[in-house]
């Protein structure tokens, strides 16, 4: 599998990618940069939007414009840099806590967790944010996590898996999507922690689960922070393929192109060590290749 730079943009930590269909653009974000960046297919550069706040995450709107998740909670905006009106504001401490990892399900509804960034209390979250009804609805889906990652849900719509990234955990549920219900918990994966003492570029450590996608035959592909990988990982949990980057710190996978057979992939450079950046100048950008099996398309939020 040969990977290429999708442009020739280096966040320091980039996040949330989705293949918008109607523009033919991927967006993404970078989270430290304060910034969301979109580039049409076959664009050499990206264009820069600069936010008051970190984005945790992103999603397209029915009828256009973004749903965007900053530090203290959800924002809409109508076109590309326009004014972020206020759905949801969250009570939580944000010297301490911002959303993280989200995405939209078929239904229109933005589920987005939180980071707790001291990481050494279990108090992240997974909110389900539903606007449907011209007023938000929010209904706490599940906890006692410290990094909220991974979510995605099966293709027929009766599993829902979400990631605790210093636990090295991924959670599975079965999933009814009328209103939302996380039924029968079970471990989908769990990786062996890092080994003590570990250094960047040692061998023996797989890396912890970040962001996630899902193929058309119901595997989830998960980005393998430190690990140098997307893991592709069967229904059962069982490694089905893993997918070498030339990168040490992919973060999330998505689907794009007109087939949705292009891989992309964000990946992050902050904080990372000179001589692992000196071997790998890709750290921060988006890489792409082509997939064997076609994944399953961003879900659009409904604004009611």
């Amino acid at each position: 599998m040969s990977w290429i730079p999708f442009t020739d943009h280096a966040c320091l930590l980039g996040e949330s990618p989705f293949w918008h269909p109607l523009e033919r653009a991927l967006y993404w974000i970078d989270i430290p940069g304060r910034s969301i960046l979109r580039a049409g297919a076959g664009a050499s550069t990206a264009q820069a939007w600069a936010l008051p706040s970190e984005p945790g995450c992103i999603a397209p709107v029915r009828g256009g414009g973004l749903v965007v998740a900053l530090r203290d909670g959800i924002y809409r905006a109508r076109e590309w840099g326009g004014a972020l009106e206020p759905l949801v504001r969250f009570q939580h401490d944000v010297r301490t806590t911002r959303f993280n990892d989200g995405k939209c399900d078929l239904q229109g509804r933005l589920w987005a967790g939180t980071i707790y960034e001291p990481r050494d209390q279990r108090r992240a979250v997974l909110y389900c944010i539903d606007m449907r009804s011209g007023r938000p609805q929010v209904t706490l889906m599940a906890h006692n996590a410290t990094t909220a990652n991974g979510l995605a849900w099966s293709p027929e719509q009766r599993t829902a898996w979400w990631a605790d990234t210093p636990r090295h955990l991924i959670h599975a549920w079965d999933y009814e999507p009328g209103p939302p219900v996380l039924r029968r918990h079970r471990v989908f994966r769990q990786f062996v922690p890092k080994p003590p003492g570990w250094q960047p570029g040692e061998g023996l450590y797989q890396g912890r689960p970040d962001g996630a996608a899902v193929d058309v035959q119901g595997h989830y592909l998960c980005a393998m922070f430190e690990g140098g990988q997307l893991l592709r990982l069967a229904p059962d949990g069982q490694v089905a393929e893993a997918l070498p980057l030339p990168v040490a710190c992919p973060t999330m996978p998505c689907f794009g192109g007109e087939d949705l057979r292009t891989l992309y992939v964000t990946t992050a450079r902050q904080g990372r060590p000179a001589d692992e950046l000196a071997r790998t100048p890709w750290a921060g950008r988006v890489l792409s290749t082509r997939a064997e099996v076609p994944g399953l398309p961003v879900n659009f939020f409904d604004p009611g």
